[in-house]
């Protein structure tokens, strides 16, 4: 995928969740090119959202990719429940994954998913150099995983750079947390090409315009 395409993945935690498949079909109208699923377990991260059966109902609504990040221990446990529910892309976390990184890249890809890596604020990037050529997406986390709305973290940005450097330029590089269309523009800059937005498209008076102004 050539790095000029920007990916936009709204992301459903900041949907009205008693409206979700209008919210859904709303970013879709509006341009989005995949739906950003965050699944946390209140242990990785300190927030509970949703799982399995969310997504099995989004699928049969969604016409767009869903992009389901995976904030939760031992996601090797879920993945084929996940994929099974409809999951067109499934990242998980390295820190979640312990020793066991390639077992869990080899799995997401033997249900012919996507797979996509992602690092919290506080985790050098090095640790995924290693991985770069088995994988289709890094998630770069511009704030602690958990919870929507928070600020963007500068420093974390600076990670993108060197990730682009080492990595085969098929690399989708994802960015997540505090994005609105100032942010966006640094990220894109720093050589990102998939944003992750939840608060500013859905808060937005117009989530048209504002999926527009990410690109």
């Amino acid at each position: 995928m050539s790095n000029d395409k920007i990916i936009i993945s709204p992301s459903i935690l900041s949907a009205d969740f008693t409206e979700l498949g209008r919210d859904v079909r709303a970013v879709e109208d509006a341009g989005a090119d995949w739906i950003h699923v965050d699944v946390m377990d209140g242990h990785f991260v300190p927030n509970i959202s949703i799982g399995v059966p969310v997504v099995k109902s989004l699928k049969k609504t969604a016409k767009v990719p869903l992009d389901v990040h995976l904030m939760i221990e031992n996601p090797e446990k879920y993945i084929g429940a996940f994929a099974k529910a409809g999951a067109d892309i499934i990242t998980f976390h390295y820190e979640a994954a312990k020793d066991n990184v390639d077992g869990i890249i080899d799995l997401i890809r033997s249900f012919d998913l996507k797979v996509g890596i992602s690092i919290k604020p506080k985790t050098n990037q090095d640790v995924l150099i290693p991985y770069l050529n088995k994988v289709n997406m890094v998630l770069v986390m511009t704030v602690e995983p958990g919870f929507g709305g928070q600020e963007f973290m500068g420093y974390c940005a600076q990670k993108i750079p060197y990730i682009r450097a080492k990595a085969p330029e098929s690399l989708i590089v994802q960015v997540d947390g505090g994005i609105n269309d100032k942010t966006a523009k640094i990220c894109k800059g720093l050589g990102a090409n998939s944003l992750v937005a939840g608060s500013y498209i859905y808060g937005s008076d117009d989530i048209k315009s504002a999926i527009e102004s990410l690109r």
